[in-house]
């Protein structure tokens, strides 16, 4: 009996959705049945389905190509760019990225050693990831299958972002908006201090302020705001979101 070989990565952004909800066009009965899966283990455990990304397939369908074309397993060639770069460079926006790979006879058994692997379970049913996409590559009768996670982030424009806190804001503490955005943005493009008062931070998603800006909200001290976006840069592969808070009496 041949043997079956797994592997499995993690990579987190160290900054703190989906595209659709199935895989769609030319997917295969495998990868179709390993998505499947995947979510049929993680709506058992009260964990929400993955939605399908495409972009992120096109990196899978990369590095599936390279395990079959030298039937073996890795995570990373000679030459070859990592998960993340892999990832960023099909068009994946992410905060969070890992991958699982495999080679056996059938889906059924790479999904089967998946689950009875701690690492591969644990990157299936990470509750921090939103997304999924599975390539699967058929060589002299072995399939070589990429299962790529990642937590989605949206592209938005600094002009979103900014309305996105403003609403978070003025939902915390009664608050005004100021129009005039100029001070926080050069705040939030400054390596350090800050053109006006208070806070900046940098962020996977923008669902929830950070707890050190909830706190000087609800502490009745402030009843003014300005906020400014501007691009996250030291983040590598991920994306994150940046964002400056001054705050006035």
């Amino acid at each position: 009996m041949k043997p079956l070989w797994i592997a499995s990565a993690l990579l987190l952004s160290t900054a703190a959705v989906a595209q659709s909800t199935s895989p769609q066009g030319q997917t295969s009965i495998a990868e179709q049945y390993l998505v499947a899966a995947a979510n049929s283990e993680r709506v058992q455990r009260g964990l929400p389905a993955l939605h399908w990304d495409g972009n992120l397939y096109r990196a899978a369908d990369y590095h599936a190509a390279q395990m079959a074309r030298r039937e073996s397993i890795s995570h990373q060639y000679p030459g070859e760019p990592d998960v993340s770069a892999r990832a960023a460079r099909a068009g994946v926006r992410f905060s969070v990225i890992s991958e699982n790979v495999a080679m056996a006879p059938s889906a059924v058994q790479i999904h089967s050693l998946w689950m009875n692997s701690p690492h591969h379970r644990d990157n299936l049913l990470d509750p921090q990831v939103d997304s999924v996409a599975v390539r699967v590559l058929r060589r002299n009768g072995e399939l070589y299958a990429v299962e790529d996670f990642d937590r989605s982030v949206v592209n938005l424009s600094f002009e979103d972002q900014e309305q996105q806190i403003a609403a978070l804001l003025q939902s915390t503490a009664a608050l005004s908006i100021l129009p005039s955005t100029a001070d926080a943005r050069r705040t939030c493009a400054m390596d350090s201090g800050y053109a006006g008062s208070r806070m900046r931070f940098t962020a996977g998603n923008l669902n929830h302020l950070p707890q050190e800006l909830t706190d000087k909200l609800v502490s009745g001290r402030y009843h003014q705001a300005a906020v400014g976006a501007c691009p996250a840069n030291g983040t590598q592969n991920f994306t994150a979101y940046n964002i400056a808070v001054l705050l006035y009496p």
